[in-house]
């Protein structure tokens, strides 16, 4: 799998402090596949936007963001995915979201969303490292069924999973 990681954050952006979140997922990811994009942009829907554009039109499987998915008035990663998939996903962000409530209640205040724009798989994480690690453990055995299905490959659709 081909692998995108987008860190949110006008901290980081403006190299106010270290992208933990982001690397921490590069890091993970690696184990997975291969990470062929990692950009660090600021709390802007449109620079989100096209940064997830930009990694969609480069052929990425699965492109992960982190930041930006609360409740602060910067928090604009949801609506900056929302304005390029073309499909929702909502299982995806149901998901993490249910076994992050297990952990603390505090995840019912995600804004997160998941989708797919052409072949691309876009899932929005939190910002912090803990919850990031959390999160890639729940969608992580999903998603080489989901690349081969975005792909077009649905002989293995209907079997059994784990």
């Amino acid at each position: 799998m081909r692998f995108g990681v987008i860190t949110v954050s006008d901290r980081c952006a403006g190299k106010v402090t270290e992208d933990r979140s982001g690397v921490l997922l590069c890091d993970s990811l690696k184990e997975h596949g291969t990470v062929d994009g990692y950009l660090i942009v600021p709390d802007e829907k449109e620079e989100i936007s096209q940064a997830l554009i930009k990694m969609c039109d480069e052929g990425i499987d699965v492109i992960f963001t982190t930041g930006g998915t609360g409740f602060a008035p910067r928090d604009v990663t949801p609506e900056a995915t929302k304005a390029v998939i073309e499909r929702e996903a909502p299982g995806i962000s149901e998901a993490i979201r249910y076994e992050s409530f297990r952990i603390t209640p505090k995840a019912m205040l995600s804004r997160a969303v998941s989708g797919i724009r052409g072949k691309t798989l876009i899932i929005n994480l939190p910002g912090s490292p803990k919850a990031v690690s959390e999160s890639l453990e729940t969608v992580l055995p999903v998603l080489p069924h989901a690349v081969e299905t975005l792909s077009g490959n649905t002989l293995s659709c209907g079997g059994n999973y784990k």
